[in-house]
Parts: structure tokens; sequence; C-alpha cells
């Protein structure tokens, strides 16, 4: 994984999470501490004797019912088809959630695209019953594949699924509104299988033209647009680990057809075994609706101001946004512009470390299973800056860096 390999290297320099001189923006994390507007921060774990022991893998049938509620309170009012528990899978974080769903998929060709969540590559080549099949390489800049043009690939290429994140990381590029509901329609048409990791849904900035109020003003999930939650070949990832800001506590999720959730839980026997029992009764009361609701909110407007910061002192740099971030707490900036070898998203990540700054290489995110594809990455020009860390700190670090640029020639 491509983050794990900037961690890796930042040590060689010193860097500790814990060292408040260091200034994160490459790991996908959000600032776990208070936010003003938010709830409290949940401090404390009350556990059953009975939750000493191990909880069934598809995860307690409370926490189900809730995701389940959740889904169909934000997104699926009035709707005569409803998520229920039988909807609904548990997981230990994210990672673990989509490898249930890889070793449940069976012999499938599956399409993905690039830019694209640096695990996925790991995933592509671990699991040797489907074979992964490029859909698209939208390195132009916009990061977008229309889904007229997404038809044809997926009936040339004969593709029983496709797995991408939404919103994008490490783009920020967001699907959403109509675009999203022909997605929805196309996977229904075609009958392939739509993996969709909304693990960013609720970092969700301002509309774009076009976008109606409520799509512009909530977050964004593919569940507003299936018709039939146990028909339509749709199945979301998401958890408790961005948009709540609670990383550590490893729960995930997977909504989909109730025959789909039953192949995860399946797989999730000798996968995984199972969420941990405490921190599934926690993850009920975050999802609460006046707390989820407030928590989003506030995430929303802190994560705004950020966005806006980073997006500007990159602009300064001669760091534009292709693509300015629709979603997510990244910038996937362009650094063709800058002298070399600054020039390079695996040189920028060095030069930065030297300023105790982290940054991920465009490159990692050029999603390559079994290393198909030989030759320089056409991302190689890009970096990824993750607006996660606190303001003062994201400050520090984006200044650093306008120095480093400076200190070059730039």
């Amino acid at each position: 994984m491509g983050v794990i390999r900037v961690v890796v290297e930042a040590m060689k320099y010193g860097y500790s999470a814990e060292d408040p001189n260091w200034s994160n923006l490459g790991q996908g994390q959000p600032e776990v501490g208070e936010l003003p507007g938010a709830p409290p921060r949940w401090d404390r774990v009350t556990i059953p004797l009975g939750d000493h022991a191990y909880g069934p893998v598809e995860g307690l049938p409370e926490l189900r019912e809730a995701v389940a509620t959740h889904y169909n309170r934000l997104y699926r009012r009035g709707m005569k088809s409803q998520y229920a528990v039988e909807n609904v899978v548990i997981a230990p974080g994210g990672r673990t959630m989509l490898t249930r769903a890889a070793a449940a998929l069976g012999d499938v060709r599956l399409g993905y695209f690039i830019p694209d969540y640096t695990a996925y590559e790991d995933l592509l080549s671990a699991f040797r019953r489907f074979s992964p099949r490029l859909v698209a390489n939208t390195t132009d800049g916009l990061f977008g594949f229309a889904p007229g043009a997404l038809a044809a690939r997926i009936q040339s290429e004969k593709l029983g699924a496709l797995l991408l994140s939404n919103p994008c990381n490490p783009t920020g590029r967001t699907i959403r509104g109509n675009e999203l509901a022909a997605w929805v329609a196309l996977a229904r048409r075609q009958s392939c299988t739509l993996l969709l990791d909304e693990f960013y849904s609720h970092y969700i900035y301002e509309s774009r033209p076009g976008d109606d109020a409520e799509v512009a003003d909530h977050p964004v999930s593919a569940a507003a647009y299936v018709e039939d939650v146990n028909k339509d070949p749709v199945i979301l990832f998401d958890g408790l680990t961005k948009n709540y800001r609670y990383p550590g506590w490893r729960i995930g999720w997977a909504v989909g057809p109730a025959e789909a959730v039953r192949s995860m839980t399946a797989a999730g026997s000798f996968v995984d075994g199972g969420p941990p029992r405490p921190m599934q009764r926690a993850a009920i009361e975050v999802l609460a609706t006046s707390r989820a609701d407030q928590e989003t909110d506030t995430v929303r407007r802190v994560f705004t101001k950020k966005r806006n910061v980073t997006v500007a002192a990159l602009r300064e740099m001669g760091i534009p946004c292709p693509r300015e971030p629709e979603g997510t707490f990244y910038a996937f900036g362009s650094i063709k512009d800058l002298s070399p070898p600054l020039n390079d998203g695996v040189a920028f990540l060095h030069a930065a470390l030297e300023h105790r700054v982290l940054t991920v290489p465009g490159e990692y995110f050029d999603v390559n299973p079994h290393r198909q594809r030989t030759g320089p990455s056409p991302l190689a020009p890009f970096v990824r800056f993750s607006f996660g860390p606190p303001m003062e700190n994201l400050k520090r670090g984006l200044s650093r860096l306008a120095d480093m640029i400076r200190a070059a020639g730039n």
C-alpha cells in the first residue's frame, strides 16, 4: 500500500505520529479530536459480561439494524424497498470488508479505474479467482468517465463487477445526482455488480452546476438510486473510519442484497472471524440520528474551510488541482510545472520529508494488479495532499512546502 510506504520512508527521517513538529499531509486519517459544534468524542466503552465472548461473524443484529435505519433515513425515504438487517454485514474495518467482498465474488472479470485507492492493487492482486480489467485511465486531469462509455466497456470486456471509490480517493472527484443514478441504472441493466467504496460520502462540498439542493446538502450514496435493495447489484462500503472520525475503532460495513450479505458473512468466517462486540455497541450510539447529523454537519463545515485553505495554498505554490476536490479530504495537485526534481511525485515526497511533511506520490494511486502495465506512470507528476490534520498543523505543513519550493527556485 502506498501510504504505508510513505510512513516507512518518513520513519527513516525521524517521523513519529506523536511528534507535533511533523505535518502528516499524507496519511488518510481525519483529525480525531474535538471539533467546535460536533458531538463530544466518545471516551468510554462499557463491556457487558456477554461481550467478552465471540460475536456473530455478520455483526451484532442491533448494529446491523442501526446501519439499515441510517441508510433508509438518509437516502430512501418514501421508497417502497427498504434496507433491513439482512442487507447489512459488519466487519473489523474497511479493508477487511473489501477483502470479504473479494473472497465472496468468485470467478468474475472485475473492472477498476485509475487513479484510485492504493489498497485496491493489493486486493486485485491477491485474489486469483477474478480477473482485473482496467476500465479507464482517467489521467487527463478531470478524472471523469461517462456512463455511456462505461456501458460499452462493460460489454466489450464482459465485466461482471466494477470497483471504485466515490468520492474518489485521491482526486476528490464525486459522482452524484443524475450521473450517479445513471451508474446504478447501468449496473442494473447490465447485471454488473457495482462495488462502491463510500467511506468519504459525508465529505461533500459545494454543489456543481446542475446539482439540485438535496444532492448538494446531504451525504452522497448510490443507495438513493437503488430500486430494489435485494435485486439491484449494488454493494456499498462504509464505516466509522472517515465519516465519523473513529478510525481506531475498526468498524466497517457493507450494505447490499441479502444474498450478497450472506456470501460476505460466509467469507468472514475465515477472513477475520467477526468484529469486536464492545466497539459495535458504541457504534450504535454514534449512529443515533441527532448525534450522526450533528457530526456530519460539523465535518462538512470544518473540512470545507480546510479544503479552501489547501487548494489556495497549493495554487500559490504552482501546484494547481486540475479538479478541485468535491469530496474526501484530499487535494490531488499537479507538480508538472515545478522545476526538477520536484516535478516527480517520489522526489517530491523525499524533499518534503526533509521539511518534516508527509505527502503521497500520485503514482502510488496507479492501480496496476500483477504489474500488468510497464513504463513510467502517467500519475508521476501528481501528489496527493491530505487536509485531514487540524488546521494549524495543516497550515504549518503547507507553509513548509511553500518554503521548500521557493528554495528550489520555483
